[in-house]
């Protein structure tokens, strides 16, 4: 570092709590902590000469915004500016902002502490760059937020990582032009109609691709025609033989294998074979085999993953997260925090037994990143973790301990009988050494032992089988799946693609844990790529990315990426205003199609559909608005389903509310039905007295139900089963609530 008699240092980091870290392991753990009158903490500390103040970001201070205000397309002139200024959420920006602005000044040298991706570069150097002075200003380079690394690279800053940032900044720049034009295209191509937050159409850079796979994979599904397909299974000792002809997809050879191996059920022992063989364990984590494997064994959210995994790497507990690389070099101190971990009672026996056998050398795998290692705990034992983070941290431990552990020995056997002219085999496994596989509880080996069978040996058939089966479709992509699809095709980045995945879901284009590409998704995929492919074409996303790659790599200017992504935009939005009208069309199909409807409006039959104001309530109100006015009132920030039922009793739709963290419940849309009743009344008298009453009500009102007089015997067990529905919610929300009160 360059060496001044004082100098008066100020380092930006890029969230609170990293800034407390700095701030702790640079000031010897007595770091002075300010509070502005915002209620924004920053730290003073000295390091030998050096005054250094510790400010933090939250995230981006600075954003895309349009530099006019044009509400056309296309748009094509964007600038940077404080995030406050261009949207309301992040109106808490301005604090943090403030404070930079106010000391900046002050200090002879900047240091961007910010993570050291991509993002965490654009996020420092728009605040050196808009507030400070660049030509001042140095780069921290550091993947744990323990006090050695920090230290270590607060002692050797680098130059700022400018490749990096001109990468980034053509990143946001295109993702925001490409979303803004196209969404907006995508809007006015349905004018007139009432677009929300549950059917707005939007698409970008990346979603678009990312609709396409799961549009072709829902699209393979549908047209999958199963076919039948036999499997002959001989039953001997005890154990299963599969035919040698494996998947007979002709009747007839089945058929005739079955026949032939009847008429000779007496044959013998042709072959048998067995080896031991290693097993080898995975390599350390990058962010998405994270993601894969918390999904397949934890079963979290990928997006959730990042979140916990994020809060690890805060606390100091494991090292970057958004990494590509599956490397764990040496310099890392390896065998230190083998003993770390082995520290604590839930590792100590694992790292024992890799200290004992002096394995300190990591089994990698192949991908690499230049900015970061893999994923790895870093030996700091945690404290205070829910029981998300308590269970990621743990997989991760233990994946890291694997890759050192020896591997584990599996002996492979395989047996063959023969039957006159048919061939049966079977095959077992056997653990011989369990290696890393005792280190790492989420991986299996399903053990198979067979008999001691020895070639020549006469064997006798116990049962003979003949299995017709049915070919299966393809499998829709998990989030995760997706993500290492996407990663697969070099479609988004590391960081972006859950969010991606995420916004899908959010636009109503899919649904499900196994992503299912809605019709609605469906709709808006087959407008665009008939009508305007490009949008949906991924080798023009990825054409994209690997100019990107090419600036941080030096080989490309900014400017040229960001005219030629101009020109490709222009280009497409030309097709899309050439096809405006069948666009049009097809998308207010779309959107019509994609309206909730939760049954038939009492007043004039029409279809009650889920609408939301110009306010952004929702609400129920019938389609044949305005010759009908009728609306009800439903639950806000709810998911509202059709249920398809209706009320015996207001002859309303029963809707389903879903709520995010709360059990679900049915309910009908007439506020004055009998049944919610109890509920609007005064409760003094008690939970059950009120259920009794309720009772008596739906009782009374059942007698002169006017559906009763319809007819007899099934109509008054469609009431009779009403009544004890209701009588049964009523008795147990009044049991629940003297228990509450209790």
């Amino acid at each position: 570092m360059e060496k001044l008699n004082r100098m008066k240092i100020l380092i930006v980091s890029e969230k609170p709590s990293v800034a407390a870290r700095i701030a702790a392991a640079l000031g010897n753990n007595a770091p002075k902590r300010i509070v502005s009158k915002d209620g924004v903490s920053y730290y003073q500390l000295s390091r030998g000469k050096d005054e250094i103040l510790v400010v933090a970001a939250v995230g981006h201070l600075f954003t895309i915004a349009q530099a006019d205000n044009n509400r056309n397309y296309p748009v094509l002139d964007v600038k940077w500016e404080p995030s406050y200024k261009v949207g309301t959420a992040s109106s808490y920006t301005k604090k943090y902002l403030d404070i930079i602005q106010q000391v900046m000044p002050k200090h002879d040298l900047y240091i961007n502490a910010c993570d050291f991706d991509i993002e965490g570069t654009v996020i420092g150097t728009n605040i050196i760059r808009f507030m400070g002075d660049m030509a001042k200003a140095k780069r921290m380079k550091f993947s744990t937020t323990t006090t050695h690394d920090l230290g270590a690279a607060y002692a050797s800053l680098v130059p700022l990582d400018i490749s990096n940032f001109y990468a980034g900044e053509v990143r946001h720049m295109l993702d925001w032009l490409w979303g803004i034009n196209l969404s907006r295209a995508l809007t006015r191509a349905v004018v007139g109609w009432n677009i929300s937050k549950t059917n707005s159409l939007s698409i970008g850079r990346v979603q678009g691709p990312s609709l396409s796979i799961l549009v072709k994979r829902e699209l393979e599904i549908q047209k999958f025609k199963e076919a039948p397909f036999w499997r002959i299974i001989a039953m001997i000792a005890g154990i299963e033989f599969l035919n040698s002809k494996g998947d007979i997809f002709d009747k007839k050879v089945a058929d005739k294998a079955l026949a032939a191996t009847k008429a000779a059920p007496r044959g013998a022992i042709e072959s048998v074979e067995s080896a031991d063989k290693e097993m080898w364990p995975y390599p350390p984590f990058d962010l998405t085999s994270l993601q894969l494997e918390a999904s397949r064994a934890l079963r979290s959210d990928p997006s959730r993953t990042l979140a916990i995994a994020q809060s690890l790497y805060e606390r100091s507990f494991i090292s970057y997260p958004r990494t590509s690389s599956q490397k764990l070099p040496a310099s890392l101190g390896l065998k230190g925090i083998i003993q770390e971990l082995g520290k604590s009672k839930a590792y100590g026996h694992y790292a024992e037994t890799l200290i004992k056998q002096n394995r300190f050398r990591p089994l990698e795998g192949r991908k690499e990143d230049e900015a970061h290692p893999a994923i790895f705990p870093t030996g700091v034992q945690p404290a205070g973790l829910t029981p998300e983070e308590e269970r990621l941290y743990d997989l991760i431990a233990r994946r890291f301990l694997t890759c050192f552990a020896e591997p584990a020995l599996v002996e492979r056997s395989k047996v063959v009988a023969k039957f006159d002219g048919e061939s049966y085999g079977a095959t077992g496994a056997r653990i011989v050494r369990k290696g890393w596989l005792e280190f790492y509880p989420f991986t299996e080996v399903t053990e198979k032992e067979l008999p001691a069978f020895k070639q020549g040996d006469k064997v006798k058939l116990d049962k003979l089988d003949e299995r017709e089966l049915k070919t299966q479709p393809p499998k829709r992509y998990t989030k995760a799946g997706l993500i290492a699809e996407l990663e697969k095709r070099e479609l988004g980045t590391k960081a972006t693609r859950a969010g991606i995945i995420d916004t899908l879901i959010k636009r109503g284009y899919a649904s499900g844990q196994s992503l299912e590409a809605t019709k609605f998704g469906m709709s808006i995929y087959n407008a665009l790529e008939k009508n305007c492919r490009m949008i949906v074409d991924e080798e023009t996303t990825r054409r994209l990315e690997e100019d990107m790659e090419a600036i941080s790599r030096s080989k490309k200017t900014e400017q040229e990426v960001i005219e030629e992504g101009k020109e490709m935009l222009l280009s497409e939005l030309g097709q899309f205003d050439r096809h405006k009208e069948n666009l049009a069309v097809e998308l207010r199909g779309a959107l019509k199609e994609s309206v909730p409807i939760l049954g038939k409006c009492p007043k004039d039959g029409g279809d009650l559909v889920i609408r939301k104001s110009r306010f952004g309530k929702t609400f129920a109100a019938c389609n044949n608005y305005p010759k009908c006015m009728n609306t009800y009132s439903v639950p806000q920030g709810a998911k509202i389903e059709a249920t398809g039922r209706m009320c015996e009793h207001c002859r309303t739709p029963i809707m389903k509310v879903i709520r995010k963290g709360k059990r679900p419940f049915e309910m009908d849309l007439d506020p004055n039905c009998i049944t919610k009743k109890a509920w609007a009344s005064n409760l003094k008298a008690g939970p059950v007295a009120v259920a009794k009453q309720v009772w008596q009500d739906v009782e009374k009102a059942a007698e002169t139900n006017p559906i009763a007089k319809q007819a007899k015997k099934p109509v008054k067990s469609k009431a009779a089963k009403a009544k004890r529905a209701v009588k049964k919610t009523a008795l147990k929300k009044a049991k629940r609530s003297e228990n509450d009160r209790g």
